[in-house]
């Protein structure tokens, strides 16, 4: 079934999946990020693409990077694995017994000959083109206060709260991996029902499925799950294999920006394919993501429509947009070219102005590697503003 089929449905089932900051992938992108933001702080100019795979006891941080500042490579990542909470109490990964391995070379001069001095300029002033070519998707609907699709944004509250758990010493039971996935049922467009909730975290060898599901429902579940959608309806299912003991890098290898469905809409908004961990703005994949969200939020804050996708495309050197699109999906109040005129004329989507608009040249990026890039707002991010709205409302109606 094609995608704009189900979102032109009334009546469907949707799932997104989350995963905890002790996944594999995930530990690689914090480490990325973290290695990023330890080189902001010194070099706000720095030139980043930083990769990170994991295994059992090995830790491989890769990349090209152009930058006057000088960070330990090695300590960012180690710091980053324990205070993930990979200890020698976990077993078969821990930041003090795991090898650590760098592999940095420059960025390539071919790209920064792009990126330094774009194709065209404006006003007589030369921009930073764009780092690559590639398409970018925001998405925003009107499901939660957030502009978030519900099943993600309940996805990412149920892998946050086992972390919490885990740190806040609630219980012993549980380490550092972790997954959840929700589907929600959707009645004539609005969510009316939590159908499936689905947790594995990793554990005790000790422990017994019974007790840990217990624990889990007490302890997540109910904690976030709003009893207005979730109740005795709803199927339940802990850690459906029986047992998750080996888990994080030991049971998995982990490799940076594998999880970017999770880092954006849980599916429900399409993706370009670039990840964003470990980029610098200069980075389309990452700072236009930024600025898609802002665009698509702003119309669906303005009242302009329900549900709302803006796809911007840029080629690598270039500094304007290749093509900028929106598609509200039949939600949309007034003529959708309408709102894209204004969005077009309203702001400047050059990688220098989103880098400008954004403040994107500062240490900001380690926090995000987890729980999703969007509708993060207790995180005052600058894409998640909705200073757009009226504005944009004014000029399209």
């Amino acid at each position: 079934m094609e995608r704009m089929t189900v979102l032109n449905k009334k009546n469907y089932l949707f799932t997104s999946e989350s995963v905890t900051e002790g996944h594999p992938d995930k530990v690689c992108d914090q480490i990325s990020d973290a290695v990023l933001d330890a080189l902001l702080e010194q070099d706000p100019m720095a030139r980043v693409a930083c990769e990170t795979a994991v295994t059992t006891g090995l830790v491989l941080v890769m990349g090209e990077i152009t930058t006057s500042a000088y960070v330990d490579i090695p300590k960012i990542a180690r710091h980053t694995v324990q205070d993930i909470g990979y200890t020698r109490a976990v077993g078969g990964f821990d930041y003090e017994s795991c090898a650590v391995l760098t592999s940095i070379d420059e960025q390539s001069q071919d790209i920064a000959l792009g990126v330094d001095r774009a194709v065209e300029s404006r006003d007589g002033l030369l921009s930073t083109g764009a780092g690559d070519q590639g398409l970018m998707f925001g998405f925003a609907v009107d499901d939660t206060p957030e502009f978030m699709p519900l099943p993600i944004t309940l996805a990412h509250k149920l892998t946050k709260r086992l972390a919490e758990v885990r740190k806040d010493q609630l219980t012993d039971m549980l380490f550092p991996d972790g997954k959840s996935q929700v589907s929600v049922r959707y009645e004539n467009g609005r969510p009316v029902h939590v159908d499936t909730v689905v947790i594995s975290s990793q554990h005790r060898a000790s422990v017994s499925l019974a007790e840990l599901t217990d624990a889990i429902k007490a302890l997540v579940i109910e904690p976030v799950l709003e009893r207005t959608l979730f109740d005795e309806k709803t199927r339940i299912l802990v850690n459906p294999t029986g047992r998750f003991v080996i888990g994080g890098p030991q049971g998995d290898s982990g490799l940076t920006g594998r999880k970017i469905i999770c880092d954006t809409y849980g599916g429900m908004g399409r993706h370009g394919g670039g990840a964003f961990s470990g980029k610098d703005p200069t980075k389309v994949d990452r700072s236009a993501s930024y600025m898609a969200r802002y665009l698509a939020k702003n119309v669906v804050a303005a009242g302009l429509a329900k549900r709302c996708e803006v796809q911007l495309a840029y080629a690598i050197g270039v500094a304007e947009p290749i093509s900028v699109s929106l598609d509200c999906f039949g939600t949309a109040g007034v003529d959708e070219k309408r709102i894209e005129q204004a969005l077009i004329e309203l702001v400047d989507m050059r990688p220098d102005a989103i880098i400008r608009h954004f403040n994107l040249r500062r240490p900001i990026y380690r926090q995000i590697a987890n729980y999703g890039h969007f509708g993060r707002v207790e995180l005052g991010l600058p894409w998640e503003a909705t200073d757009l709205a009226a504005k944009l409302k004014s000029a399209a109606t």
